[in-house]
C-alpha cells in the first residue's frame, strides 16, 4: 500500500493534521529508526546557511536526537569538527564504500559559470579543487536520494535570480543536464521550516526501513507533487487557509504590517501563489508566522524571488 497523505502527517505528528502542530513529531517514530540509520553527506553551494541554521532549530526531535539517533551525519561543512583534505577525503571514502545506499542533501544553488569555479567547495590531500559542480555531480549519481533543502537547491532561489553571473542554477536542474537519475526530492523554502527537512528525512528513511530502499524510495515519490515537494507539507494554498481570508472576501484591506484584522493583499502578500502549510504550522515553536507579523513572500516556489518581486506590492 502506498504512503498517504494522513499516513505522512500521522507518522510526523501522531495526530491529524490541524492547528498547533509545530515541530511535534511521533516520538514512537523517531525511536524505532534502528535498522537503517544512513550515512548523509551534507553540501552547501551559493546560499546564506540558513537551511543549516533552521534545521538546528527542530524542537522534536531535537538536531541531537537527529544527529544520534536517526542518520549518521559524516559531511557538514558548518557543524563538523574536522575540516580540510581530512574531512573531504573522509566524505569521499565513506561515500565510496556506501554507494547506492547514501542520502545526499544540497543547501545552496550551483555556479555553472567559468567551469564552476564561483563556489569552491573542498579540496583533497592531493590538493585537487572541487567546485560545487564537481561534487554535486561526484556526490549525486551514487547517492541513494538527492534532497534540496531551501528554494536555492531546489530552483535556484535568490543565487539564480536575474542579473546574477555565476550561471547558478537549481541541484534539480543542473542533475537533469547532466543525466543523473538520481531520485529527487525538493523541501523548497527561504528557509524550510525545521519540520519539512525532519519530518521527510524521518519518514523517508521509515519507509525504507519496512520496504528496502528501492520500495522506500517508491513510496516517497508517491507523495511528491510536480515541482518534487512533499505534498502534506506543500499540498494547501496559504491564502485559501488565511486567517485575513474573510478580509480579503470583503475588501478589507491592511495599510500597515500591524493590522490585527485585515488582509495583507495590498501590502504584497503573495499567499494566492504559495503552498505550503506555514499557516497551521507556524514558525518559531508554534509562536507567529510570516503573515501575522508581515506577509508571504511566496519563497516556496519554483518563480521565488523574480516571479514575486516586488516584494511589498500587490501582484
Amino acid at each position: 500500500m502506498s504512503l498517504t497523505r494522513r499516513d505522512f502527517v500521522k507518522m510526523c505528528t501522531g495526530t491529524v493534521a490541524g492547528f498547533g502542530i509545530s515541530q511535534v513529531f511521533n516520538p514512537s517514530v523517531v525511536h524505532a529508526l534502528k535498522k537503517f540509520v544512513p550515512h548523509v553527506f551534507w553540501l552547501q553551494g551559493q546560499g546564506c546557511t540558513g537551511c543549516s541554521v533552521s534545521i538546528l532549530n527542530s524542537v522534536h526531535p531535537s538536531i541531537a536526537e537527529v544527529l544520534l539517533e536517526v542518520i549518521t551525519l559524516d559531511y557538514h561543512p558548518t557543524i563538523m569538527g574536522s575540516e580540510g583534505a581530512q574531512a573531504w577525503d573522509h566524505m569521499m571514502g565513506v561515500a565510496g564504500k556506501e554507494q547506492g545506499k547514501y542520502i545526499l542533501i544540497v543547501e545552496g544553488s550551483v555556479p555553472t559559470a567559468e567551469n564552476g569555479h564561483y563556489c569552491i567547495v573542498g579540496a583533497g590531500a592531493d590538493h585537487k579543487e572541487y567546485t560545487m559542480s564537481e561534487a554535486t555531480l561526484e556526490m549525486a549519481k551514487n547517492a541513494a536520494v538527492v534532497v534540496n533543502v531551501g528554494t536555492c537547491a531546489a530552483y535556484g532561489g535568490i543565487p539564480a535570480a536575474e542579473g546574477n553571473l555565476t550561471g547558478s542554477m537549481s541541484v534539480t536542474n543542473f542533475l537533469a543536464e547532466n543525466g543523473v537519475k538520481t531520485p529527487v526530492v525538493n523541501i523548497p523554502g527561504c528557509p524550510p521550516h525545521p519540520d519539512w527537512m525532519v519530518g521527510t528525512l524521518v519518514v523517508a528513511i521509515n519507509a525504507i526501513e519496512e520496504k528496502g530502499l528501492q520500495g522506500g524510495l517508491a513510496e516517497i515519490v508517491t507523495i511528491l507533487d510536480d515541482e518534487g515537494r512533499p505534498t502534506p507539507f506543500f499540498g494547501e494554498n496559504i491564502h485559501d487557509n488565511c486567517p485575513y481570508l474573510e478580509a480579503f472576501d470583503n475588501d478589507e484591506y491592511a495599510e500597515v504590517f500591524t493590522d490585527p484584522e485585515k488582509c495583507r493583499y495590498e501590502l504584497g502578500c503573495k499567499g494566492p501563489s504559495a503552498n505550503s502549510d506555514c499557516f497551521k504550522r507556524k514558525w518559531n515553536g508554534g509562536v507567529n508566522w510570516c503573515v501575522e507579523n508581515s506577509v508571504c513572500l511566496g519563497c516556496v516556489e519554483p518563480g521565488f524571488p523574480d516571479e514575486m518581486s516586488p516584494f511589498y506590492e500587490a501582484g
